[in-house]
């Protein structure tokens, strides 16, 4: 059977396969599930190119899984940005924030997984990750300084809402089967009970 060869890239476009190369691996973490499960010649077999290719621009796999993660949480912080822009007040605008990251993970859970528990985060962490910290934080401080939030730390309450939200949406991924309920209503009380928003 004759090998499907890719055409290289013109002299200077280095920079597209790279992004080539990153595409493929999210596409294929998403399917994996696991950062430990996949390889860089398999994602130069998806992109039809030589694994020699794929070391001029990643020099192993985790800093490859550290591209790929980054491209995610771009997408991820972006999906909440454009929401929240769309709501109508600070309140709404957290909630739709927090609803977009839910729906993100629920299309993607393949890679929230590995964006919060893969073996690559663990031993070089994901710093780009900050900026969703910053994006929540914010977003409380704007409901607390409209009095729709109890004035508080505003740091403090975000954490404890991510991670309220993030161990809720792991859980889902990881356990399925079991009888959860309705995920809206029960982010909808983590914004009560932990951020202090009115039902």
């Amino acid at each position: 059977m004759e090998e499907t060869r890719r055409r290289p890239n013109a002299r200077g476009k280095g920079e597209l396969l790279r992004e080539e190369i990153v595409t493929a691996a999210v596409r294929m973490l998403d399917e994996l599930a696991d950062d430990e499960a996949l390889s860089l010649r398999a994602v130069a077999r998806e992109v039809s190119i030589a694994a020699t290719s794929v070391y001029l621009h990643f020099p192993d796999r985790d800093a490859l899984v550290l591209a790929a993660m980054q491209r995610c949480h771009e997408e991820l912080v972006g999906a909440g940005d454009e929401a929240a822009a769309a709501a109508p007040g600070p309140a709404a605008a957290l909630r739709a924030r927090i609803l977009a990251q839910a729906a993100w993970a629920q299309e993607h859970s393949g890679l929230y997984k590995v964006l919060h528990e893969s073996k690559v985060h663990r031993r070089h962490g994901m710093p780009f990750k900050e900026i969703m910290v910053a994006r929540t934080t914010e977003a409380v401080q704007r409901c607390m300084d409209a009095g729709v939030a109890p004035a508080d730390d505003a740091a403090i309450v975000a954490i404890d809402l991510r991670t309220a939200v993030n161990g809720m949406l792991a859980q889902r991924i990881n356990e399925p089967d079991l009888p959860w309920p309705p995920a809206v209503g029960q982010l909808d009380r983590f914004l009560v009970k932990l951020v202090g928003l009115r039902a």
